[in-house]
């Protein structure tokens, strides 16, 4: 079983702007680049894991996420880094476009996507953390099972990240 470090997107890994899905109004948040790199040197397996609940409104397709996820990748890897697996819940019970407009296992604070990235990553949830900025990512931290959920509150995340990950 692999250790994993599991990120929020927006506003842990990127700058929170709302529904963000334009590579043009991506930015990193302080050592986030850094910290998927430390992840990636010491073994343990960076994953996101985010609601994307725009795509049940209808700001924009999951295309459109798929997309920016890409744009984070080319990114990371000009520093020799990169995420092992994004992993998004298109779903809103409040959205406009019909398919995506349901109660899901997948929405934070729900565990599914946590789940869903144990199963097939082969992650301990006992051994692994995630870092979130809100009180839905910390429980679904928890309901998933995982070592520990970490309010992120800014900051360099390099620093958080080595310093959690070193206990």
């Amino acid at each position: 079983m692999k250790r994993a470090i599991f990120f929020d997107r927006d506003g842990v890994l990127n700058e929170e702007v709302g529904y963000l899905w334009q590579a043009e109004k991506f930015r990193w948040i302080d050592g986030a680049r850094e910290a998927v790199k430390f992840c990636n040197e010491h073994g343990i397996l960076a994953v996101v894991v985010t609601n994307q609940g725009g795509i049940a409104r209808g700001l924009y397709t999951a295309r459109d996420v798929d997309a920016l996820h890409d744009f984070m990748q080319r990114s990371l890897s000009q520093v020799g880094a990169h995420i092992d697996a994004f992993y998004y819940c298109p779903h809103h019970p409040e959205g406009t476009v019909a398919e995506f407009s349901i109660v899901c296992n997948c929405r934070k604070p729900k565990p599914g996507l946590i789940e869903r990235a144990c199963r097939e990553l082969g992650i301990d949830p006992a051994q692994s953390i995630l870092f979130g900025d809100s009180e839905r990512d910390i429980a679904a931290a928890k309901a998933a099972g995982l070592r520990e959920g970490i309010f992120f509150t800014g900051g360099n995340l390099a620093d958080v990240v080595r310093n959690f990950a070193a206990h």
